[in-house]
């Protein structure tokens, strides 16, 4: 996978692991994620398998983004 980078790693402590704090953050953008999948028709699994593919999370969204557009 090409694009998997959420939290710039200067913000990881010092044994590489995010704090309690990035993993609420991460939790929270990967729920409006799948929110916004939801809207558009698109499933857990079929999100994962086009990741699975080769697009990059920002791919991801613009491919979601522009169903949501499509559907207005």
């Amino acid at each position: 996978m090409r694009e998997m980078t959420f939290l710039p790693m200067a913000n990881m402590n010092s044994s590489g692991s995010s704090t309690c704090e990035q993993q609420k953050v991460l939790r929270s953008a990967v729920a409006k994620v799948v929110r916004l999948a939801e809207q558009v028709g698109v499933g857990p699994d079929q999100m994962i398998q086009l990741l699975e593919e080769g697009l990059t999370v920002r791919e991801l969204l613009e491919y979601l983004v522009s169903r949501r557009r499509e559907a207005v």
